[in-house]
């Protein structure tokens, strides 16, 4: 069990964490949050940042953290197909038994979920999330109560903002305006910041800033810097750790 953190320094996390427009975390209050809840499961509220996410106002857990915890608490995945048509996973727990889950780029048409553009960009990815969320709240759903996939997520309207007390006319307010666009990435900051990067996990947040770098030359440029530090950082790995993953083809 992680010790508690106090709630101050929890707020002064939340604030830079807020700050960095990492992690679609937009405001402290969002930052504050999930940091709570990541302390209420007896984790460090700086987890938070790194496993959740909010999208359209919901907490959302990243659908690698929600296998992780997954198999943590003894539960298995064996992946049968993996393309952009079609992927299928079976999953097991000892408290839940076993099930295969399947998701087609039909099936997410029928469902009208592919409008959203990044259905179009990353297809397995986002299969593969619906698989794990499917299967994990199938099988062992304590893992993820309450929360979504930030894939699942983005794929919903807008959470609705709280009722407010109005006597006898309990109103709904409508959703906030979306957010201003964020603001365009220095590409060059960007790439001396990933030659400077001393880790593959430090290279990982810094993904949705590299996703926000438009296809074309810079993303080009973007791709092979993060390509050759990560080759370099694995070659400076002495020995060399086989627990370390390359990341996936085609994640930016």
């Amino acid at each position: 069990m992680t010790a508690l953190v106090p709630v101050d320094q929890i707020e002064r996390m939340a604030v830079s964490v807020a700050r960095s427009g990492l992690f679609g975390v937009k405001t402290p209050d969002q930052a504050m949050a999930l940091m709570l809840i990541a302390q209420a499961e007896g984790l460090h509220p700086a987890i938070a940042a790194r496993d959740y996410h909010v999208i359209n106002g919901r907490p959302t857990l990243r659908a690698d953290a929600m296998l992780a915890r997954f198999q943590q608490a003894g539960g298995k995945v064996e992946w049968g197909d993996y393309t952009d048509q079609r992927v299928v996973g079976t999953f097991s727990h000892p408290q839940g038994g076993s099930v295969r889950i399947e998701w087609t780029t039909k099936m997410a048409q029928d469902a009208g979920l592919t409008r959203n553009p990044t259905w179009k960009s990353y297809p397995r990815q986002m299969l593969r999330a619906r698989c794990i969320s499917e299967g994990i709240r199938t099988i062992y759903p304590g893992v993820a109560i309450g929360t979504y996939t930030p894939e699942e997520a983005e794929d919903m309207a807008p959470a609705p903002r709280p009722v407010r007390d109005m006597g006898d006319a309990d109103v709904v307010e409508p959703p906030p305006p979306p957010p201003p666009p964020p603001p365009a990435v220095d590409v060059e900051a960007l790439i001396e910041r990933i030659q400077m990067a001393a880790t593959l996990e430090f290279l990982e947040t810094m993904r949705p800033e590299m996703r926000r770098v438009p296809k074309g030359a810079d993303r080009d440029r973007v791709v092979l810097a993060v390509q050759r530090r990560a080759e370099e950082i694995r070659a400076e790995s002495v020995p060399a750790d086989p627990a370390i993953t390359q990341t996936e083809e085609g994640a930016l």
